[in-house]
């Protein structure tokens, strides 16, 4: 590991030996210069991380050359020499970018906890803005695969609405990327550099889901051993994303819908308003407003969340897609299995492009990594895939329907159940004679229910 390199500046060159003896002895690269003009001209020809330099120097004073330094290179840590009880112009100092002050004579033990806490906080500070970078790479909407017609039309929308603060809900199919939607939606917005916080609404016992967004008090509940910050607290001037809000209680909607509208929300056993400004993104695989219409999820809620919806289009609408996919799982698995595939043979790539993927981009990451880690040649071939993708299944919905063969790719379950549930609506329409009440009874569905499903089909 390279060592700090420290460049000290002061017009006594007893303060300059004394200085470097023990900073070499610490382990650190040490320069010295006897005026502002050497430090100056040092700094253009070599880098410094740090420069410990006295206020007062005849000619260029140690305030102009900490303003000097900062403006050739920010990063620089600048500790400033001062004279004992002489502390003012050292404080003011500060205030114009030095990172602290040592006064004379110098406390040796002091000395070297300010410069190894000086140090730690820079490399701490810049580990932050790399993982920052690595974030906002890894979640750059052209990072997600495709380049088929519904993809460009999400890369557009993601642009769009990743500008804005508006309430965003994103449904589609389990495993088509909801959740990598909502991080690029925010990690290439103003609130990128703010808090990211998911919450998955599904994996959290009814409970502990009201503790687990809005926190709790010390002893509100048997367990509440300590106060706990809720996580829409930590998401603060970010993005919250609710993953699977379909699965959200009732008792929690009303709780959610309040702290959507009013921005404020209460601890479980609190009494004061907390008060937040957060950007909400919800996914689910649900179709919301068929909860709504059975009465499993309120209306108000979902207006308030759907404000603009974008839709996660499956495997099967971008079957163009498969090939680019496939080399990019190939290209992640073959580093973190340590593995040298080169690619996957026509055979294998015929296969998986006939293959419906009904667990969507998941299914076939899943199919490559199994296939990768089992593959012992410089090619995925026919046989490393699982053998579930072969097989040929044939069904028929109802009575009078035709079989499909879901090896065909053409396969679209929504058209298909879409089609029995119309057909099975006009049945019941026509044996109650046109009464709506009573059809959605031979239905055993609720009135409400009914009429959503009426207007969906254009059967009013």
């Amino acid at each position: 590991m390279a060592k700090e390199k420290i460049l000290i500046v002061d017009d006594e060159q007893s303060i300059l030996e004394f200085l470097e003896i023990m900073l070499r002895r610490e382990k650190y690269d040490v320069a010295q210069a006897s005026n502002a003009k050497k430090a100056l001209k040092l700094l253009e020809k070599e880098s410094f991380d740090m420069v410990i330099s006295d206020i007062q120097m005849p000619e260029i004073s140690g305030m102009e050359l900490l303003s000097k330094v900062k403006n050739m290179n920010p990063d620089i840590i600048v500790m400033m020499i001062t004279a004992y009880g002489s502390t003012e112009s050292a404080v003011e100092a500060m205030k114009l970018g030095a990172y602290d002050y040592i006064t004379k004579p110098f406390k040796i033990d002091e000395l070297k906890i300010i410069l190894k806490k000086a140090f730690m906080e820079r490399s701490l500070k810049r580990e932050n803005i790399q993982l920052k970078k690595e974030l906002c790479t890894k979640y750059e909407f052209n990072n997600i695969v495709g380049a088929s017609s519904c993809m460009v039309k999400l890369y557009d929308m993601i642009q769009r609405v990743s500008q804005t603060k508006t309430n965003i809900l994103i449904t589609g199919e389990s495993g088509t990327g909801k959740e990598l939607i909502a991080k690029a939606i925010h990690y290439n917005g103003p609130l990128k550099d703010k808090p990211f916080v998911t919450i998955n609404c599904g994996a959290i016992p009814e409970n502990l889901m009201e503790s687990e967004m809005f926190g709790h008090k010390k002893g509100s509940f048997t367990g509440a051993i300590s106060e706990k910050t809720g996580l829409f607290e930590i998401a603060n001037s970010g993005t919250i994303f609710l993953d699977e809000v379909g699965e959200l209680p009732l008792t929690i909607q009303v709780k959610l819908l309040r702290a959507i509208q009013e921005r404020t929300f209460r601890r479980v056993g609190g009494t004061e308003d907390i008060s937040v400004d957060v950007r909400v993104i919800c996914a689910t695989n649900k179709d919301l407003e068929l909860e709504v219409a059975e009465g499993r999820f309120r209306e108000d809620l979902f207006y308030r969340l759907n404000v603009i919806h974008i839709k996660a289009p499956s495997l099967r609408e971008r079957k163009d897609d498969i090939l680019a996919l496939s080399q990019h799982f190939l290209e992640k698995y073959n580093k973190s299995l340590d593995k040298k595939i080169k690619k996957i043979s026509d055979e294998a790539m015929n296969a998986l492009k006939k293959y419906s993927y009904p667990g969507n981009v998941r299914e076939l990451e899943n199919i490559i990594e199994r296939s990768v880690a089992l593959s012992e040649g410089p090619a995925i071939l026919k046989e490393n895939l699982p053998q579930h993708i072969f097989s040929t299944s044939k069904f028929s919905a109802l009575p009078g329907y035709t079989a499909i063969s879901i090896d065909e790719g053409k396969v679209k379950l929504e058209d298909i159940v879409g089609k029995i549930e119309k057909d099975l609506i006009q049945k019941a329409l026509t044996k109650s004679r046109g009464v709506k009440k009573d059809a959605a009874k031979l239905l055993g569905i609720t009135f409400r229910s009914m009429r959503y499903r009426l207007e969906k089909y254009g059967l009013e």
